[in-house]
């Protein structure tokens, strides 16, 4: 493995009634003036606006919002937000809601200390020196968001979408309470298990070597969620089963996988370029188009292909090649994810290949990319093309 140096400090703070318990002695560590992060009402349906609202209202806290974060979080609503901010003096930010809103709480902390645009940040043409402080409270299980220093944001007038990051971007706090993602809709809820499945799977896929604890790790973590996801979507409101996947969905992002190992994240990149285009679920798009990368590496990835297939979805290799016992574990993968109800084409989202050079080109923008094996623009087309 790599050399390597990990720190998180955020505070993970899990568990029922932890909002009540918690969320005032936190905040208060930071300052009276808070900005509320939400997205689309959801947590106004549920009852956890009005929780959240009277604990600050009632301990003296200001409070101005940020309400209609969208699912791609756009700059447009992060520039609001660093507006905001600006304008009210805000001393900590509060994001309430699933990885889109704290990904867009992340980018207007540093963007509310930066002089510029902070479109500067998120393409990288500057580096944050600060941010304003912030917390979160959790509703989706599927990002990690909540335990991470990486965000992703959309461009919608430019049609770019990319992933950046900074250290200085971690959230202060995070409080998981599983009961308030009870609420979540079946779609949701099938894309945020998707979503965590791919995060462990970009990081299984590494080029290190001498790595048995990582991968076992990973494989520990998608064993816990193929065992918990099917009965959670049956049964939406089963607490135990939101408990599980809650927590999956914050190891499988928050550093714990990836020590000593770079993972490889082309996916993701290719991802990003197909919603830059066409609005669709970030989720969505990774079950379509993470399949078809893995039969792209058949042969360069064979090794790693085989011990998925075996170790994970339990393929019997006896009297099979390499590549047949790959190709299995990659059906297995697929059948697991359309059974929860997830797309497996492009054209589930009425995507077909006329903007397929389009997507390729912003996917290449900053040139040849994955950790695990390099991708070129006809790599890229290939996938695209396997994934129509």
């Amino acid at each position: 493995m790599d050399s390597f140096i990990y720190q998180n400090p955020t505070k993970l703070i899990f568990g029922h009634d932890q909002v009540k318990n918690q969320l005032v002695d936190q905040l208060q560590n930071f300052g009276k003036k808070v900005l509320l992060v939400y997205g689309g009402g959801s947590i106004k349906r549920n009852g956890l606006y009005e929780e959240v609202t009277s604990l600050l209202n009632d301990n003296g806290f200001t409070v101005s919002e940020l309400a209609g974060v969208e699912p791609n979080p756009r700059l447009s609503s992060v520039h609001r937000g660093v507006d905001i901010c600006k304008n009210e003096g805000i001393d900590v930010i509060l994001a309430v809601g699933g990885g889109s809103v704290i990904d867009c709480t992340k980018a207007i902390a540093a963007g509310a200390k930066y002089n510029g645009d902070v479109w500067d940040l998120v393409t990288k043409k500057e580096t944050p020196k600060e941010a304003l402080p912030f917390g979160t409270i959790l509703t989706l299980a599927a990002t990690g968001s909540e335990m991470n220093a990486g965000s992703v944001i959309t461009n919608w007038e430019t049609h770019e979408k990319y992933g950046w990051g900074s250290p200085l971007v971690f959230p202060k706090f995070s409080i998981l309470d599983p009961k308030n993602t009870l609420s979540v809709p079946k779609d949701h809820t099938i894309y945020g298990i998707v979503d965590m499945m791919t995060h462990v799977l970009e990081q299984y896929f590494h080029a290190q070597k001498n790595t048995p604890l990582q991968e076992r790790l990973c494989e520990a973590v998608l064993h816990t969620v193929i065992e918990a996801g099917p009965g959670l979507v049956k049964k939406l409101d089963d607490v135990e089963k939101r408990e599980t996947i809650l927590y999956s969905g914050t190891v499988a992002l928050n550093g714990t996988l990836q020590m000593g190992t770079k993972g490889d994240w082309a996916s993701h990149n290719i991802e990003h370029a197909v919603s830059a285009v066409y609005d669709i679920p970030h989720a969505g798009g990774l079950a379509i188009l993470f399949p078809q990368w893995l039969r792209h590496h058949l042969t360069i990835g064979e090794e790693k292909l085989v011990q998925l297939a075996t170790r994970v979805w339990g393929v019997d290799p006896t009297g099979k090649t390499n590549q047949q016992v790959a190709e299995e574990g990659i059906q297995q993968l697929e059948k697991f994810w359309t059974g929860l109800g997830a797309p497996n084409r492009l054209a589930d989202y009425e995507i077909d290949d006329k903007q397929l050079d389009v997507i390729a080109d912003k996917a290449m923008i900053n040139g040849s990319f994955g950790n695990f094996n390099k991708l070129n623009k006809e790599d890229v087309l290939a996938i695209l093309k396997a994934s129509l």
